[in-house]
């Protein structure tokens, strides 16, 4: 049995490295001066390899998945919340749940949930412990207006729970705070949130197009471009003509 340790789960993780992606990440994920991965550090291992890693290591602690958070390596981090996400889908009680989303908030307030890749693995599960919430839309905004681009990220991606609830036993679909989120986030200035957004409310559009069109009817002019070419990815060729036209006029 391997000795579940952070030395040991880091150890099988450098067992991995491939030198291609390794010269590939840094330009991948923005690492250089003045972008928005600024500094982040990689060993050069696939996502793949990551969650192999994560299966043989699901021992470590939530202390020990806190260590591995505060690595400067990319992977390290995606490591550890690929296990932060396996221990939360086994968390069956209400205050073990609240325990790890209250630890997975905590990190991303400590900026150790930093890329886009880090964010978009973790949120969409934490997420789940919002729906019913009567808080939840206040945190949500609350994120929505950070001045954090990742929190502003982790915002939006949290609402990708609401959107899937009923596929994931957790009530029916509501796609209000996806929406709500959208609206705060309409005018952001980064190009990642306006991928997010757009992704959210191409998700919304997959399962009631009627409520993407209703949000496109009022905000399809202003909306920017990449946001609004993501949420009509999937609609018909002559409606994304329509909605891309009204961007235009």
């Amino acid at each position: 049995m391997v000795e579940q340790t952070v030395v040991g789960a880091k150890a099988a993780l450098a067992a991995f490295v491939n030198p291609e992606k390794l010269a590939f990440f840094p330009k991948f994920f923005k690492s250089g001066p003045g972008q928005y991965g600024e500094g982040d550090q990689f060993l050069g291992v696939t996502v793949p390899n990551v969650r192999s890693v994560a299966k043989q290591f699901s021992g470590l602690t939530e202390a020990e998945i806190y260590e591995l958070m505060h690595s400067v390596i990319h992977e390290h981090r995606l490591l550890g919340l690929i296990m932060l996400v396996a221990k939360w889908k086994k968390a069956k009680t209400d205050s073990a749940q609240q325990e790890l989303f209250d630890f997975y908030l905590r990190l991303v307030h400590e900026g150790r949930v930093n890329n886009w890749d880090l964010v978009d693995t973790s949120a969409p599960y934490f997420g789940m412990y919002l729906i019913g919430k009567p808080d939840a839309m206040e945190l949500l905004e609350r994120l929505a207006r950070s001045e954090k681009l990742w929190e502003r990220r982790v915002a939006i991606m949290f609402t990708f729970a609401s959107i899937r609830a009923s596929k994931l036993g957790r009530g029916p679909a509501d796609f209000g705070p996806t929406i709500q989120i959208a609206e705060i986030l309409l005018h952001d200035r980064h190009d990642l949130i306006h991928k997010a957004v757009g992704w959210m409310l191409r998700e919304v559009g997959n399962r009631d197009i009627a409520e993407l069109q209703k949000f496109l009817s009022r905000y399809a002019a202003e909306m920017p471009r990449t946001m609004l070419r993501y949420s009509i990815e999937k609609l018909e060729a002559e409606e994304r003509k329509t909605w891309l036209a009204a961007k235009s006029s």
